[in-house]
């Protein structure tokens, strides 16, 4: 009746069904640390990422400047090694592709035995392994630090190594598929760019470069502040303290888009929102300008336009969503759009033809990017479910 169950995971291939149980291994029985520092300074500092994992510094965004003299003290990564790095509450143990150096304050894991490495690079991103983790750490300013002997008595799981390599194979090339959309993606955003240059004038000109035949021969393009286009209903907005929301199904919008959801609402109607303030006004990392419809709420962290006509709104979002704004900002330790500076932003516009034209254009393209986006999301789901079913859930043998 007490009898723990079988470690076997909840999905696997046909070819092992039958194999039984999956051995456990203590963390230091598969992997050791090694700490060589034998090196001419030569090779590639590496830098320790989540995204990316362990990769050389000039291929990412990575402003960290070091003395020759500090890196006499670096240690020697091997292409497939792993990185203990210091934030193990966001998965602390990273893969490396690279052969290079990294900085002597992270622990370097080397595989003892033959096992296959790209298994335990899925593994160690696995909820359940993070969770391991994070159990009885020696906390640090900003993170935790994890020791080699805390690594050490973490049990791993250890299949056959066919059995590793399969699951290896069909993660990895889940992981070639998603950056293949991605890729995709990236391609779609950038012909929605490149359009963008093409049919709106450029700084200074009231004719675009592009335009549709029918319209070849119409008047020039009118420059408008933004004022005189939209209604504004800044006025309306009401931001709640999180401890103060209630729960629901409504949409609470702040300055990069949805950041809860509540009861009630206090718009419902189709509407743009522009970012009031932010570092994303100047990293530009989310859209600034988005749309909104139906039952939402919206805090004083994004301005609340209206618009007369449909396409004249998708326009205008695209166009704030393409220009360098940084002219219409106050601020310097956190960037701010303020009301006054929103209402003189000059928004070029053609006819209302031509503008529906135009809108169409680009709203179809949108409808394709989230169609894009939404199915590398649901990839990722994908690939997630995998994840937790082809590693066998080791909490409910060992407890």
């Amino acid at each position: 009746m007490n009898k723990k169950p079988a470690l076997v995971p909840r999905l696997r291939f046909p070819e092992f069904k039958n194999i039984g149980t999956v051995n456990l291994k203590n963390g230091n029985y598969i992997f050791e640390a090694v700490s060589n520092k034998n090196h001419n300074s030569d090779l590639p500092v590496l830098a320790i990422t989540q995204e990316h994992g362990a990769i050389p510094r000039d291929q990412i965004d990575y402003n960290v400047s070091v003395s020759d003299k500090s890196i006499e003290s670096y240690k020697v990564v091997e292409k497939g090694d792993f990185i203990i790095s210091l934030r193990s509450f966001q998965g602390g143990i990273e893969y490396s592709l690279y052969h290079g150096i990294c900085s002597p304050a992270y622990i370097i894991l080397r595989k003892k035995i033959d096992v296959v490495e790209q298994y335990y690079k899925y593994y160690f991103k696995t909820s359940r392994f993070i969770q391991d983790l994070n159990r009885d750490l020696e906390g640090i300013r900003d993170g935790k630090m994890v020791s080699y002997s805390q690594f050490s008595t973490i049990l791993l799981p250890k299949p056959d190594n066919k059995e590793q390599q399969k699951i290896a194979d069909c993660l990895s090339s889940l992981d070639d598929l998603i950056n293949a959309e991605d890729k995709k993606l990236e391609a779609l955003k950038s012909h929605k760019k490149g359009l963008m240059q093409k049919l709106f004038p450029a700084e200074g000109k009231m004719l675009p470069e592009w335009r549709f035949p029918e319209f070849k021969d119409s008047r020039e393009w009118l420059i408008y502040p933004l004022m005189e286009i939209c209604q504004n209903l800044d006025a309306r907005r009401i931001p709640i303290a999180e401890k103060e929301r209630k729960k629901g199904s409504t949409p609470y919008y702040g300055a990069s888009g949805i950041v809860d959801y509540i009861d009630g609402f206090i718009f419902d109607e189709e509407l743009l929102c522009v970012s009031e303030d932010g570092a994303n006004l100047v990293a530009r990392t989310y859209p600034i300008a988005f749309s909104i419809s139906g039952k939402t709420w919206v805090n004083n962290h994004a301005h609340v336009l209206k618009f007369e006509n449909s396409f004249t709104q998708v326009l205008v979002e695209s166009y704030l969503n393409s220009i360098n704004l940084s002219d219409f900002l106050t601020g310097m330790a956190q960037p701010k759009l303020n009301r006054a500076k929103l209402d003189t932003i000059p928004i070029p516009l053609p006819a209302e033809k031509e503008q529906q034209k135009i809108a169409d254009c680009l709203s179809a393209l949108d409808a394709l990017i989230t169609t894009q986006a939404e199915k590398i999301e649901a990839l990722k789901v994908h690939k997630k479910g995998l994840m937790q079913g082809l590693f066998p859930s080791i909490e409910e043998v060992c407890e």
